[in-house]
Parts: structure tokens; sequence; C-alpha cells
């Protein structure tokens, strides 16, 4: 065989590889109904909430001080103590508080004496100047010397009220019923009330009845309102699902990094008391319920066709508005009925993706409440797109020799 034809028949060999590897390389078209995946509109039930995070509180929190300062001689009572209002729960040392009040009863007698010595001499006085032995200025002073006289005792009478309250205050009891959740003091340790009420116990006056302090973002806040119903789950009991209702939200508003959010306060019963202080709780607030309504899996409403770009500017060259940018006012941007919003899902029609506009109500986050429009429950909408859009653009070609 002579060289001119083997080199025609290699020249042969390699055009056939490489064409057969184009056609292998080449992406394969695979009918409408294989390549997009699709899901039936049904009817149910559905359920929208808003979710934060808050954090178990008692609903009334007592923290008690001190009015005196002393160093703690003994303590009668603990953590996790049941206390009866009027309780003792503290003592502290009085012995300078004592000393106070002997000096105060000290101060009361020598001024109950000097008064005695003025209303002696303002007797003799008065006798005086009805003999006319002394002047009218001199029985003037001397009953100017009985009111101070009088006035004396009574500051020094309020001196020893003041301190024998004080030795009373060495005495902590508990205001309330409720039990010790915090203890901040030991024996032996020096309270000083000299500048601010330092705080030695909190009490929680009733751990069967508790509330969540949660933050929600404004644009959630909108939605709720106070005797909605709520659940809640915390760490400690991951498998089990708890139950509130909204309280109170708070007018006061909360702003960290540019985001405002306000505090919802969640009613919680807790009869078997295993909720307790502190706890992180995962709260979902329900906003909205619809039963029975038609709906539609959030991903058809995401979906997008992977040529929606060229429809888009297609329409556009041809004067149409494309059905992605008609907004929530319907297709000639004027309101159908109130502004209901307005979502668009895609259906097969001659094996191509069609869009539909649809007017939706609430979601759950994976359904979506459909309010009205052409479809019906049956009809299937694409939600996946299950072939990878095509690389634009050639690679590198093979080289033949």
């Amino acid at each position: 065989m002579s060289k001119l034809i083997k080199g025609s028949l290699w020249i042969v060999l390699a055009l056939g590889a490489a064409g057969a590897a184009a056609w292998w390389l080449a992406p394969k078209k695979i009918s409408a109904e294989a390549r997009y995946a699709t899901a039936a509109l049904e009817r149910g039930a559905i359920t929208q909430t808003v979710s934060a995070n808050g954090t178990l509180n008692p609903v009334t929190l007592v923290s008690i001080g001190s009015q005196v300062s002393g160093i703690v001689k003994k303590l009668h009572a603990d953590f996790n103590d049941h206390v009866k209002a009027g309780q003792v729960l503290l003592e502290l040392d009085p012995a300078l508080i004592e000393a106070q009040v002997w000096q105060s009863d000290a101060s009361v007698a020598s001024a109950n004496a000097s008064l005695e010595l003025a209303q002696a001499n303002e007797a003799r006085m008065r006798s005086l100047y009805a003999q006319e032995y002394v002047s009218k200025q001199e029985l003037d002073q001397t009953v100017q010397a009985l009111k101070a006289a009088q006035a004396q005792l009574a500051v020094a009478q309020a001196q020893a009220a003041r301190d024998r309250t004080n030795l009373g205050y060495t005495v902590i009891r508990s205001p309330v019923s409720g039990v010790v959740v915090s203890r901040d003091v030991d024996i032996g340790q020096t309270v000083a009330a000299s500048f601010q009420t330092p705080t030695l116990f909190k009490i929680a006056q009733d751990l069967s009845h508790m509330q969540i302090d949660t933050s929600y973002a404004e644009a959630d806040v909108g939605n709720i309102r106070v005797g909605q119903q709520a659940t809640f789950r915390v760490d400690a009991f991951p498998n089990r699902t708890f139950h509130g209702e909204v309280r109170q939200v708070r007018l006061n508003p909360t702003t960290q990094q540019n985001v405002v959010t306000y505090d919802v306060v969640v009613s919680v019963d807790n009869p078997e008391q295993v909720l307790m202080p502190g706890m992180t709780a995962y709260v979902n607030i329900l906003i909205a319920q619809r039963k029975d309504v038609l709906m539609v899996p959030n991903a058809a409403l995401r979906f997008r066709p992977s040529d929606a770009g060229a429809r888009q500017d297609k329409a556009r060259s041809n004067g149409d508005k494309p059905a992605g940018e008609r907004g929530p006012r319907g297709e000639h941007g004027k309101d159908k009925g109130d502004a209901m919003p307005m979502g668009t899902v895609y259906v097969l029609e001659n094996g191509q993706p069609k869009p539909v506009r649809i007017p939706v109500g609430i979601t759950d986050n994976r359904m979506t409440e459909v309010s009205g429009g052409e479809l019906k429950e049956g009809d299937t909408v694409i939600v996946e797109d299950r072939q990878p859009p095509e690389k634009k653009g050639g690679g590198a070609g093979m080289r033949l020799f």
C-alpha cells in the first residue's frame, strides 16, 4: 500500500473519530415532559407564621436590695427556696445602727430636758411680767426660747425614728411569695448602700405563669396582634412543642445596626414548671390560616426558564411588557380589586413553558395560596428544569493532527 493511500486512510479515520466525539459530547435534546419536573395544584390548609428567638422570663421578678450598709451576718434563704411574703431572707450586723439609735435616744432626752427648762422659764417670766417686773421684750425672748426647745425636741425625735427604721432595715424580708432565682451575697460580705441600692436577691413571684420576651423585625410586627396564638420550642425539650398567646406588642423600638425591632411579649402557662427563666425559646406566631384553599408550591413561583431573558427581549421588541414585569396590579397596571399580590408560574403548552399570572395569598414557606386566576385543582406547573443551561461560546477545538 502506498504512502499516499495510508495517509488518506488515517485522515478519514481521524475525521470519523472527531465527528463521533462531537456527536457524543453535544447536548442531547430531551422531551419537555422529561426535561421539566412538574407538580399538580392541590387543595389544603395553609398556616402562615412569623418566627423569632426570645427568652423565657418570670412575669414578675422582684429585685430585693438593702437601704442600709452593713456586713451580712445571717442568711435565711438560698437558690430555689420557696419563700412567703414577710419571711426573713438575710440579716445585717446591726451594731453600728444600734449605736446610732442609742445616740438618738440620748439626744431626745437632752432636748426634752431643755424643753422642760424653757417651759419653766416661760411660766416664771409671765408671772413677773404680770407684776411688771420684766419688760415685754424679755417675755418675748423667753417665749421664743420655749418654741426653739420644742422644735429641737421634734428634730431629735425624728432622728431617733429614722435610726430605729434603719435598724429594722438590717433584717431583709421578702415582699412577695415566690421562688428565689438569684442570691448575690454571702455571709461576711459587706453591703454598701451609700450610692445605690445593691441587689441581694431576685424572687420570681409565680413560675407557673411565665412570659417570653422576643424581638420581631418591623417587617413582621405589622401582622402581629394581641391574642394571636404562638408555639415555641426550647433546647431542653427539643421534641416538645409548647403553646402561648401574644399578650403585648410594645411600642418602644430597639435599633441595632440600622435594624429596627419591637419587643413582643408572649404569655406562657407553665403548670409543670419545667420551663426555667433564661431559656431560649424559638417562637412561631400564627398570623393567618386558610382551610380548603388551592395551593401552589413555592418552587413553582421561583422557577424561571433558562431562556427567560431571551423571551423578555422578544416581548419588548414586539412592544409588549413581559409577564414577570407587570407587577402586582394586573396585566395593564390597574388594580384588580384591592391590588392583590400577583405571582408568575409556568405551565407546559406545546412542549414549551408558558407564563401564567396568578393572584397569591398567604404562604407557609412551602406552599402558597392561589386566590384566583385561570388555574384550577389538578393543573400542573413547572417546578424545576432538569436540563442544565447550555454553555455559550465554543471551547478549544479538537486538534486533528
